[in-house]
């Protein structure tokens, strides 16, 4: 709680206090006003902290944050382009059936979705591995700081970019393609491939998984055979994630509906909420190496 702003718990705290008071006692309400907060993604460390060293929270925070954003661009783009852009298998699939009947404007328009896609990761992982290789603790940040570059320019520009090139495919598909591969790469690098957002095949099957597991009956006790017990933080992650994507997308559809290509903007905007903490760690770090090189013998702080 110490790393969330003075100001956001001002703000939800007195909310949460009036909504609540004559609800709950004081340290019920104390209590609410703590987990509401913890589920913003506002902490200082959740573009940082990578793999490992990442804790529960964390990750539930970017996984709802970025699986959001996922299911918008996703379902919203699908009425605004005609083409879901993150489902890479989808997408192989129509490929090969294209090839097989012989159309190949289609099946060269799939391969391209796919290269975009193939593109938006590669470019991803070579801004993430420069930073780390500078030490920089905003790599991930400057990465979804680009990433909603890409989405303002999707929104201003989507009617020109919906020209068609070659191959019959829009512009703007492949730029969605390329975004959704940054997206996701972004989230599989930071997590250690425990969070991914763009799709949910995997998440689902896991999701049944678990599921069996928990319902389970582990009736006889046999020696030296481990009972089948479900990772109940892994399911509660995961349908985090599903139900995100799907709160997104219904949110991107109708934005897409009723305003258009413009509502890629506020989208944007939280990307660039997600980057704000950690590129103002990185300037407060760049400012203090800026002056003890200017001054060396001032004492370092503490």
């Amino acid at each position: 709680m110490r790393r969330i702003p003075r100001y956001f718990q001002m703000i939800a705290g007195r909310y949460l206090r009036r909504l609540l008071r004559k609800r709950l006692s004081g340290h019920q309400l104390q209590a609410a006003v703590e987990t509401a907060l913890a589920t913003l993604p506002i902490q200082e460390k959740l573009l940082v902290r990578e793999g490992a060293l990442r804790s529960e929270l964390l990750n539930r925070q970017l996984a709802w944050a970025m699986a959001f954003v996922a299911g918008a661009v996703n379902a919203g783009g699908f009425l605004a382009v005609s083409h879901y852009t993150s489902h890479v298998t989808g997408v192989v699939s129509s490929m090969a059936d294209e090839l097989a009947d012989g159309d190949l404007a289609t099946a060269l328009a799939a391969l391209a979705m796919m290269l975009s896609f193939l593109a938006g990761a590669f470019v991803c992982t070579t801004l993430i591995s420069f930073g780390q290789r500078r030490r920089m603790r905003s790599r991930y940040a400057l990465t979804l700081v680009f990433e909603a570059v890409l989405m303002m320019v999707f929104g201003f520009m989507g009617n020109r970019l919906q020209q068609e090139i070659r191959f019959t495919l829009p512009s703007t598909v492949m730029l969605l393609c390329f975004i959704m591969g940054m997206h996701n790469t972004v989230t599989s690098i930071i997590s250690g491939a425990a969070v991914r957002t763009t799709h949910l095949t995997g998440t689902v099957t896991d999701i049944g998984i678990e599921l069996s597991r928990l319902a389970y009956v582990n009736v006889h006790h046999r020696h030296g055979r481990e009972r089948i017990v479900a990772n109940r933080q892994k399911l509660t992650l995961l349908l985090l994630i599903l139900a995100s994507f799907m709160a997104g997308g219904v949110t991107g559809a109708l934005g897409f509906r009723h305003i258009g290509f413009k509502v890629t903007v506020p989208l944007a905007g939280f990307l660039w909420f997600l980057a704000a903490r950690p590129l103002l760690l990185e300037v407060r770090l760049l400012l203090h190496r800026l002056r003890r090189q200017w001054d060396p013998d001032r004492p370092a702080s503490p």
